[in-house]
This record gives C-alpha cells, structure tokens and sequence, in this order.
C-alpha cells in the first residue's frame, strides 16, 4: 500500500464536503490529510509495517 494511495482518499472525502472549520468531520478529514502529507515517510513506514501483517490483503487482491 502506499501513502499517496490513503492521502488521495483522505483528500477525495476532504473535498467532497464543504470548507466548514466548524464541523468536526472536516477538520478531522483536513488536518489528517495535513499532518500525514507533512510526515508522509513516517507515515509510509507505517503502511508497509501493516501490510506485512497482512492489513491491506483484501484491498489489494
């Protein structure tokens, strides 16, 4: 799985709602995406951590 893969989701439902500041869904969507843009080698590392233990198998068959 790569990071660019889960961040282009992120940013597709980040889109998809309105900018509204005020709504938990959004600023949860928005700094996410931001802080796993921001730390995204951090954040690949993770990703094949996980995959090895087989977390992506069904997305990826």
């Amino acid at each position: 799985m790569k990071a660019e893969t889960i961040l282009a989701e992120l940013n597709r439902q980040r889109k998809d709602l309105d900018e509204d500041p005020s709504d938990v869904e959004w600023l949860a969507l928005h700094h996410a995406f931001c802080f796993l843009s921001y730390r995204m080698g951090d954040f690949q590392r993770y990703l094949d951590d996980q995959a090895a233990k087989g977390a992506f198998a069904d997305f990826e068959s």
